[in-house]
Order: C-alpha cells, then sequence, then structure tokens
C-alpha cells in the first residue's frame, strides 16, 4: 500500500516511525508548516517533519488543505490509505481521496471525549480509565466508524505529562496493528454508539486553566494534575500569577475557619489553600518569570 502520514506533534511520531520500521510504505507526509519558536524566534520544524526527513520521506506542508496545488500534488502520490496522528480538521475532498480511506488515532475510547483534549478532559473528570482509538474519518468530527480500541488505566498521581507518554507508544502500536489489518482486508469498522450525556474535550485555553477553588479538595487536585505540566493550571496570589504543576491533599491540617480560596502558610515548607470540604497543599509551582520549583525552593526565596 501507498500510505501517507499526516501529524504534528511529538505525539505522533511513534506511529510514523512504527509504520517505517515495519516496511510499510510511507510515500509522503503531512504536516504543519514551519513556524518560529523559542525566545529566539527561530523557525523550527515540527516534530513529525524532523522525523520524515531522517528517513528522506518527502514533507508536503500546506496552508490551506483545499488549495488547488497541494490537492494536485497530494493526488500524484496516488494514496491507498491515509494516517492521521494530532493533525488538524480535514475537508473531505482530502480525507476521501484514498481508495480505501482515511484513519485517525484518536486519545480516548471514542464515542467518549471526542475534541481536542482528551487526556486532560479525562484526568480533569476524575476518570480511572480511557484509551485509545482508531477509527475512519466520517463529516463529524471523531464520529467515523471504530477499528480497534485499546483500554489505558488512569493511575491516582498520573499526570497528562505520564499519561501521555503511555498513550503514545500505545498508539503507535494500535496504528501498527491497525494497518497490519487493513493491508489483510480483513479488519472490523463498527459504528459509534450515540448517547446523551457522554462527556466531551473541547480545546483548553488559558482561561480554562484559571483554578476554582470552590470546588471539592480532589476535584482541584484532579484539575492540577490534568493540565501539569501542560498548558499547567494557574492562580492568582498577591495579584501575582503562578502556576500550579503538582498539589496533594494533606492530613491533620489544624488552622481555624478560613474561606474559600485562602491560604495559610508557614513561609517554610507548606502552602495550604482552602478548598470547598477540605485543603489542598500546593507541590510545585512557576512564578512569574521564574523556573518552576518544589514548595520548599519556593520559600527560601520568597515570603508570602
Amino acid at each position: 500500500m501507498n500510505i501517507i502520514f499526516m501529524g504534528t506533534p511529538e505525539f505522533a511520531v511513534p506511529s510514523l516511525e512504527i509504520l517505517i520500521q515495519n516496511g510499510f510504505n510511507v510515500v509522503a507526509v503531512i504536516t504543519a508548516p514551519d513556524n518560529p519558536r523559542g525566545r529566539g524566534q527561530k523557525v523550527g520544524y515540527t516534530p513529525v517533519k524532523e522525523c520524515a526527513l531522517r528517513y528522506n520521506i518527502p514533507v508536503l506542508q500546506p496552508l490551506k488543505l483545499k488549495a488547488p496545488e497541494f490537492l494536485e500534488e497530494l493526488k500524484s502520490y496516488k494514496a491507498d490509505l491515509q494516517i492521521v496522528v494530532a493533525f488538524r480538521m480535514l475537508p473531505e475532498i482530502v480525507w476521501s481521496m484514498p481508495p480505501i480511506g482515511t484513519f485517525n488515532l484518536h486519545a480516548s475510547l471514542l464515542p467518549r471525549y471526542r475534541g481536542a483534549a482528551p487526556i486532560n478532559w479525562a484526568i480533569i473528570n476524575g476518570e480511572k480509565e480511557t484509551g485509545i482509538t482508531t477509527f475512519f474519518l466520517k463529516h463529524e468530527i471523531d464520529t467515523g466508524s471504530i477499528i480497534y480500541q485499546e483500554t489505558e488505566p488512569i493511575h491516582d498521581n498520573d499526570t497528562v505529562g505520564t499519561l501521555y507518554e503511555r498513550l503514545m507508544q500505545n498508539g503507535a502500536e494500535l496504528v501498527l496493528k491497525t494497518v497490519r489489518a487493513i493491508e489483510s482486508g480483513s479488519y472490523p469498522s463498527v459504528p459509534q454508539t450515540e448517547t446523551d450525556g457522554l462527556p466531551h474535550a473541547p480545546k483548553i485555553f488559558k482561561e480554562t486553566c484559571e483554578i476554582k477553588w470552590d470546588q471539592p479538595t480532589e476535584n482541584v487536585r484532579n484539575f492540577i494534575r490534568g493540565l501539569s505540566p501542560y498548558p499547567a493550571a494557574w492562580t492568582t496570589l498577591n495579584d501575582k500569577t503562578y502556576k500550579v504543576y503538582s498539589a496533594s491533599i494533606p492530613t491533620g491540617v489544624k488552622v481555624g475557619t478560613t474561606d474559600v480560596g485562602q491560604y495559610t502558610t508557614d513561609n517554610k515548607n507548606y502552602l495550604y489553600f482552602k478548598t470547598a470540604d477540605g485543603w489542598i497543599a500546593i507541590d510545585e509551582l512557576q512564578p512569574e518569570g521564574k523556573r518552576k520549583m518544589n514548595i520548599a525552593e519556593f520559600f527560601r526565596g520568597n515570603k508570602l
């Protein structure tokens, strides 16, 4: 089969590499345009582009997926199958081009957590299990027929970072399994069950990440780990913004009644915030313009 692979971030790289290393014919890679990155604003390649160049695979970086010149070039590769891992929404003229179709790897157990940020929202919502799904693309986002699914437990102290790593590697294996099945001509294609009330995974913006202290303690802890290390939960303290990367639930806190959102500290070893039903300890944070540090390090140079 001639395969075209579409993806941009690090999450997609293992899926591309596993196909190449197992001898599949990836004829081209589609990824986002090069963009200035970092403080020096140097033009950087996407992780998927860097991977493709290592294997001498042609790279296409269209600004517009409906541009006639891009569609002509895409057609010229005569792909039998297209694979999408962490790319962007495709117009029908693109996803319907190959005779077999286009399948996507999604980091949830569809139809749960359709949307842009499934790993974040599964942790934020306190789920104990998530997974990965390969499915064929169709008009509505994340709604196509399911090929394969695999579950993955969410551990009590998982963050987006730790869960992302596992799903990234497991996802590559599932992509390989899916392509092998498609190549053999024998693979499942099961329509998704439409059910009301399923959790969604909308895109996360900066304002989404503000900590709401009027929630139960466990909800606040899940919120913080569901945004760690990126984009990171945040709060304001004495008119300064702090990113919060890690928090825990302390025991035996003996202080007087405090309003929700207020804090207590010894300015040495602990910083506790009042939640709706208790206290939460900030373990790792980052002040504006400074590096990330644990709470003891923070208090060595700062007092509240």
